[in-house]
């Protein structure tokens, strides 16, 4: 073992890698994916996502697992086909960078009297 600085070279370091395991069914369960995805090695953790308004399943996850066995079970499930549907497994890619803002909400946009009023003044008065 050689120390350079806070560098150690010649232990063993355990990367692991986090993947996107994508067009699973809307009934599927974490405990299906856990399972599903154990045969290639130990999950360090599953992100489960879910709909913000609703809860229910968005139908894909995320699952940190070593690297090695993450690379395994990329080969052996990406298009393997799971109730009906063809998995999308992949590394997965950083978030990419929202723009922020954006007033979706209607508000007052302000405009038009509609308050009956005087259209023509100078006609001798009331609207017509």
């Amino acid at each position: 073992m050689v120390k350079l600085g806070s560098l150690v070279f010649g232990e063993s370091v355990n990367l692991s890698k986090k993947i996107y395991v994508g067009n699973l069914s809307f009934d599927a369960t974490e405990d299906s994916v856990r399972e599903l995805m154990a045969e290639f090695g130990t999950i360090e953790s599953i992100a489960w996502i879910t709909d913000r308004d609703t809860g229910r399943f968005r139908g894909f996850c995320f699952v940190e697992m070593d690297a090695a066995a993450a690379t395994k079970a990329i080969s052996g499930l990406d298009g393997k086909d799971i109730d009906g549907r063809n998995l999308k497994v992949n590394e997965a890619r950083p978030r990419e960078e929202r723009s922020g803002g954006g007033n979706r909400g209607g508000g007052n946009r302000g405009g038009g009297n509609r308050g009956g009023g005087d259209r023509y003044p100078d006609s001798g008065g009331g609207r017509w």
